[in-house]
């Protein structure tokens, strides 16, 4: 396969992906589809409509692959294979630098912040985020004959069925709050009410409780004991566990699952579309027994390697069952690093997660949302590397392009789609700016290398937090930066660009308040639950 590298005049790409490193398990493979290839005669009418597999791994940083990141101390051999074969982008984010708004982005094609969830995550007793009324991508791929899937975390609020309904429930953290959930009732408004046929998920995180598979809309087995993790990297919050869930096998017995779709879908004519959310290597960090110090390093770097190889087996099995050509699998993340993963010792020992970018995990500096982004189609896709800003949520767009579904004026409001990109590298993309939150609900608006930031804090964990108040009084009320020389975000130019600062604020505005960043008819964005939204105070400055 010939190697072409697409550039922009946008950010240059500061590090190199490497391309050589280890020996892919998938070479084989990628002969013999050659030499099928060159058997079969060619024809002008382009690929069928391609499987769809997203996977979405759970605070993964950018530099945490080692095509990402050669100097590293991960190495992630399966997800190289990918890249090496596929279109890798540098300048890839999701919307949020936390998990839940991310998700949101994903399935809808809006902006997290527009639903009802101004900051924050849900928890695993938050109702359902998704308006039921709103198009997401499994329910557009369902309405064109594609059968569609959901196995992991799903993380996005559902509707329990309470034992008194005049009590409700507690917040989620506390392990006494789910007291008045009646596990033997059917859930409401989970995955199956946005589009997906099929179901198996996990509430939220490995670490909020309450820990119990729900398949189709219903608990697989009662909880029969609260658990609280002792070991020495794990740790989940106390809760009520499901007498079929182990922890400890969350993450093998999802891709068990996905495996199982995979093999179904290779007896029928039909599409499929499986939304694989992993639950890793985000907290509790459980690698197996088998791969505990594999990396001689840490015990996330165990995890992520774990986490590596069982992609690589569910490609392996794509492969094997004729279905790899002409399906699109997208490896990515849903945010930055966390500190929890041993962020900080990860750096003093010469890894880097969040490559040369500041922060992590729930910032709204460039850790906090940049994230590995690799797309695999190896019947529409010519691999090379591409520093062309994108966004997760492109997704929905994406998936219309592909389906060959024109979507209404009210769906997908914030979603440009990729598929001209993979079709020909120099093809008219139609994003020019995006916009990131953080997990207090500050803003970034990005435009060309430009980026500004509606708060003078990171929005997030690290310095200078929200609460840092004292450090805040000596600095300006906001950022921008030129990450195109600064991609660590180190010099502030809001004082000597006001101008620009300016400019970009108001254009960062008008996207909140116009409901779409798509041309189209304005829309309304989704009320706060308690109809506030201080995040918004900058737009009165």
């Amino acid at each position: 396969m010939s190697r072409q590298k697409q550039r922009t005049d946008k950010e240059p790409t500061k590090k190199v992906i490497h391309r050589q490193r280890g020996v892919y398990h998938l070479a084989f493979i990628y002969l013999a589809m050659a030499f099928t290839s060159s058997c079969v005669p060619s024809t002008d009418e382009g690929p069928d409509r391609p499987n769809i597999i997203f996977i979405l791994a759970d605070d993964l940083g950018i530099g945490d692959v080692s095509c990402y990141n050669p100097d590293g101390r991960i190495l992630t051999p399966a997800i190289d294979a990918l890249a090496q074969n596929g279109a890798v982008y540098t300048d890839a984010h999701t919307t949020s630098s936390v998990c839940t708004p991310s998700r949101y982005s994903i399935l809808t094609g809006r902006y997290n912040w527009r639903s009802w969830l101004k900051a924050g995550v849900t928890t695993g007793t938050s109702p359902h985020l998704i308006d039921t009324t709103l198009m997401t991508a499994a329910s557009l791929l369902r309405q064109a004959d594609y059968r569609t899937s959901f196995v992991g975390k799903w993380h996005l609020g559902w509707d329990w069925d309470l034992k008194d309904s005049t009590a409700g429930l507690g917040s989620g953290w506390r392990k006494d709050d789910f007291s008045n959930i009646d596990f033997t009732k059917p859930i409401k408004y989970g995955p199956r009410s946005v589009g997906f046929d099929y179901s198996y998920a996990l509430p939220a995180s490995l670490d909020i409780a309450p820990y119990v598979y729900v398949e189709n809309e219903q608990v697989t087995a009662q909880p029969d004991r609260i658990t609280i993790d002792t070991s020495e990297y794990g740790w989940w919050r106390q809760g009520p566990t499901g007498a079929d869930l182990i922890h400890e096998e969350v993450t093998p017995h999802f891709f068990k699952k996905a495996e199982e779709l995979v093999s179904e879908a290779a007896n029928s004519d039909d599409p499929f579309f499986l939304y694989l959310a992993l639950p890793s290597p985000h907290t509790p960090i459980l690698p197996s027994p088998e791969w505990q110090g594999k990396s001689k390093f840490l015990p996330y770097a165990d995890f992520v390697m774990m986490v590596d190889h069982y992609i690589g087996r569910l490609v392996d099995l794509l492969a094997t069952s004729g279905q790899l050509e002409n399906t699109l699998l997208i490896l990515s993340s849903d945010n930055g690093c966390s500190p929890a993963a041993g962020f900080q010792k990860m750096v003093e020992n010469n890894h880097l997660p969040s490559l040369q970018y500041r922060g992590h995990k729930a910032d709204i500096y460039e850790g906090g949302h940049r994230v590995p982004f690799i797309a695999h189609w190896p019947k529409v896709i010519t691999a090379h590397t591409s520093d062309q800003m994108i966004s997760q949520v492109d997704f929905l767009a994406t998936c219309a392009d592909i389906a060959g579904v024109t979507l209404d004026t009210a769906d997908g409001v914030d979603s440009y789609s990729l598929l001209p990109l993979w079709k020909d590298m120099k093809a008219q993309y139609n994003r020019t700016a995006s916009v990131q939150h953080s997990v207090d609900g500050t803003f970034a608006y990005r435009k060309g290398t430009y980026k500004f930031i509606s708060h003078g804090s990171s929005g997030g964990w690290s310095f200078p937090r929200p609460s840092d108040q004292e450090a805040l009084d000596t600095l300006p009320p906001y950022q921008l930066y030129n990450l195109a020389n600064d991609p660590a975000e180190s010099l502030n130019l809001y004082t000597s660009q006001r101008d620009l600062a300016q400019q970009m604020k108001a254009e960062l505005e008008n996207i909140i308040v116009n409901g779409r960043s798509t041309p189209g008819p304005s829309q309304q964005n989704d009320d706060a639950h308690d109809g506030n939204w201080p995040q918004l105070h900058f737009m009165q400055d």
